[in-house]
């Protein structure tokens, strides 16, 4: 499989890990670790051998890191995520853009990537009081999309020519009280559709390309409290990892139909990826990323647990 990434949170931004850990995902092998402040996300170039990481603390940052044919880690460049408590960031498809999510002020930062992979320029989008930004999302049609988990919107930016603007129709509106935090596109025989987790609400919804919403469902089964935190869709099925019940629920197509729910394997599922015929599951309280094998897209009971503290993102190989 080649080396995955952990991100997570450091001493000197509330955890204990190290920075970045290296390790084979199919033997669960450390290749080793690159020091870094608060990685709590990562994001791969899609040609070159780059990773990028936030920095998440006040005075928000961007690291780039060169990739050696060992899959080792070498600091390139460091600069300011133009916002604060940056925990989200994305690679366009064509590689020439980064966007930033700050969390903190809300402010979305759009930086230009070079041919050798380092960023150039930057560009801010501040919002009103009370935005947190949480995840950035290149989408369809040369659109940015952000979630905002604190005006319950999806902010849109318009891509072109290496270049991100203000969408002219404004944000998507969504249900209030919902905290959408992390989201994903699927292209399917109905025209594509949008799946969305709500934070604060404990949701599930699925909204068809033009925003309108066409299913909402509880994302745990549980009657414990629940706050789910990173969605993906794979298979044709959507994958929510669930912080509270601590499990990992999947649903099936536009309808969100329930298909299973399972124990995350840990505490504090804050993300997971999904490689192989494994998913990977980064959980934060526990300080472990557990080992869930797949067996018809349903995730079947954890069968290790890689030790490393304070994990928030699983980076598989390109």
């Amino acid at each position: 499989m080649g080396t995955a990434y952990i991100g997570g949170y450091t001493p000197d931004t509330g955890g204990s890990g190290a920075g970045i850990l290296l390790v084979d995902l199919e033997t669960l092998e450390r290749r080793g670790e690159a020091p870094a402040s608060g990685p709590s996300f990562l994001a791969l170039h899609p040609r070159l051998p780059v990773l990028y990481a936030v920095g998440e603390s006040e005075q928000g940052t961007v690291s780039v890191h060169g990739i050696g044919a060992d899959g080792a880690l070498r600091p390139l460049a460091r600069r300011s995520s133009e916002g604060s408590s940056p925990c989200h960031l994305a690679v366009n498809p064509d590689g020439t853009l980064l966007a930033v999510a700050n969390y903190g002020d809300g402010t979305v930062s759009v930086h230009g990537i070079g041919a050798d992979g380092l960023l150039t320029t930057a560009r801010a989008f501040p919002y009103r009081e009370g935005a947190h930004a949480h995840q950035a999302t290149f989408g369809p049609g040369g659109v940015l999309y952000v979630t905002d988990l604190g005006t319950d919107e999806v902010r849109r930016f318009l891509v072109r020519d290496g270049e991100a603007s203000e969408h002219p129709d404004g944000p998507v509106r969504l249900a209030p009280g919902m905290g959408p935090r992390h989201m994903a596109w699927s292209e399917d025989s109905g025209g594509g559709h949008w799946y969305v987790a709500g934070e604060l609400d404990g949701t599930v919804r699925a909204y068809d390309s033009a925003w309108r919403e066409v299913a909402a469902v509880a994302a745990s089964g549980t009657e414990a409290g629940n706050h789910p935190s990173h969605l993906e869709v794979h298979g044709g099925r959507v994958y929510v990892a669930n912080r509270g019940p601590d499990t990992i629920a999947v649903f099936a197509g536009p309808d969100l139909a329930a298909v299973a729910e399972v124990p995350c394997g840990g505490e504090w599922p804050r993300h997971f990826a999904i490689a192989g015929d494994r998913l990977y599951v980064a959980n934060q309280n526990s300080g472990g990323v557990a080992v869930l094998p797949l067996q018809d897209g349903v995730p079947q009971p954890a069968t290790a647990v890689l030790a490393t503290g304070t994990p928030s993102c699983v980076l598989p190989p390109a």
